[in-house]
């Protein structure tokens, strides 16, 4: 629901959650999209993160609005938006 508010498209995969900006050009596919995964992260004491494809540190499980937040940025089709 949350990432609908942000006009992001998400989907399940068996690989984690696949989430797309319909509203940007992306470089390499119609539009840009990433693969989000929950895991540990160790340097935070083992606590469950949000992660992109490239392990980027997303934010905490629990901060869900940032998480959508920092994944809309990256996103967005704008160089050094997410920085």
């Amino acid at each position: 629901m949350v990432l609908r508010v942000y006009r992001l498209q998400a989907s399940m995969t068996d690989d984690g959650l696949r989430v797309v900006n319909r509203e940007a050009a992306g470089c390499c596919a119609a539009h840009p999209a990433d693969l989000i995964t929950v895991g540990a992260r160790e340097d935070d004491g083992g606590r469950m993160w949000f992660f992109t494809s490239w392990r980027y540190p997303v934010a905490e499980v629990e901060r869900v609005v940032d998480a959508v937040m920092v994944i809309r940025g990256l996103l967005d089709g704008k160089p050094g938006a997410a920085q």
